[in-house]
């Protein structure tokens, strides 16, 4: 790939969103001209967060009216960039309607950015922000990999719009931006596939499913304890780190897992201070499979048995040396992730 010339804009899809927030940061602090695509620029309460980063470093962000769902709406906001970081894709468990909610915004926008890509005169590069849910669809899938977990080889083949929906979005918009790809010879893509991002955004109130969890082990939701879910987590600050580095490393290729510990939900809840565990309702309990079998369905409906039974008491397990040795990523502990992230929390007042 030829180097990327920065001085030319660079586009970031879903601009206002969690990870996007602390890249665009990281860009503007670099003193990039930073293309923010977003639904509806005028939303200030949204863009305010932005607003004040660029105000305060040498990089510049304009906004541009996109919607994922229109294929040519990237058209303006590509114009001139050579690098684009597509991370626009919706992360919510609990939907009403998957192939609406799910499918068709993570399929149809990565498509219809890909496209617009292929008819630009500038565009070098496509970062594609996934997730390690494209990798893997239960930890009981842990089962059919080798001693070193899941690595970048690996793809989910067990779920489905039935089950696990978010991961099987996540599936099939990677798959089919690799298709894309190969169908063309005039920009290149790498993927970042990360575990659950945790830590603090530049907006205290995104709407990740992040958010919802930590503010659930904290306001009481789960002070009757936690099962051993096993799962990855990494903070959004290395997140961003390892896109920087995949948009701006010449070398880089293929799909990256970034993925700080491989731990569970009990060991997360553990992993807050002992000043937050003694003010704050920590769940201090591990709970059994058989209870959590029984039982979580009734309070939470994203929760099903099948999930359950192929997760709780798993462990989760992935290799994350490529990341490391090629995007020079280097993971913080996972008490300051989840520390900082807790007091972000609380200095917005979601413990009152």
């Amino acid at each position: 790939m030829s180097k990327i010339n920065k001085s030319a804009p660079i586009l970031v899809t879903g601009a206002t969103g969690y990870v996007a927030g602390v890249l665009i940061k990281k860009l503007l602090l670099a003193g990039f001209t930073v293309h923010a695509a977003v639904r509806d620029p005028n939303n200030k309460q949204k863009t305010q967060y932005l607003d004040q980063i660029a105000k305060n470093s040498k990089g510049t962000v304009k906004y541009f009216a996109t919607d994922l769902l229109i294929e040519g709406a990237y058209e303006q906001a590509m114009l001139g960039c050579e690098l684009i970081f597509h991370t626009a894709s919706p992360f919510q468990l609990t939907v009403s309607d998957p192939q609406k909610e799910l499918l068709d915004p993570a399929i149809l926008g990565t498509k219809n950015i890909l496209l617009q890509a292929n008819k630009s005169k500038t565009v070098k590069r496509v970062v594609l922000t996934s997730s390690v849910a494209a990798i893997y669809g239960d930890n009981c899938d842990l089962k059919k990999v080798g001693k070193n977990g899941f690595t970048e080889q690996h793809w989910n083949t067990t779920s489905s719009l039935e089950h696990q929906a978010y991961a099987y979005s996540k599936t099939l918009a990677e798959q089919q931006a690799w298709e894309i790809n190969k169908q063309q010879n005039k920009w290149d893509l790498v993927v970042i596939n990360p575990s659950l991002v945790i830590g603090p955004g530049i907006n205290p109130f995104a709407t990740s499913e992040s958010f919802t969890l930590i503010k659930a082990i904290g306001d009481g939701t789960l002070k009757m304890g936690v099962p051993r879910w096993g799962m990855g987590v990494v903070d959004v600050r290395e997140v961003a780190e390892a896109h920087f580095a995949a948009g701006f490393t010449d070398t880089a290729q293929g799909r990256y897992i970034v993925n700080a510990h491989n731990t569970d939900l009990f060991a997360l809840s553990q992993a807050l201070s002992d000043q937050f565990a003694k003010a704050y309702a920590i769940p201090k309990l591990l709970l059994p499979k058989w209870l959590v079998w029984f039982l979580g369905p009734f309070f939470d409906k994203k929760m099903t048995r099948k999930m359950i039974a192929k997760n709780v008491n798993f462990p989760w397990l992935a290799d994350n040396t490529k990341s490391i040795n090629e995007l020079n990523v280097n993971y913080r502990p996972l008490q300051d992730s989840m520390n900082d992230f807790f007091q972000q929390l609380v200095d917005n007042n979601y413990f009152k």
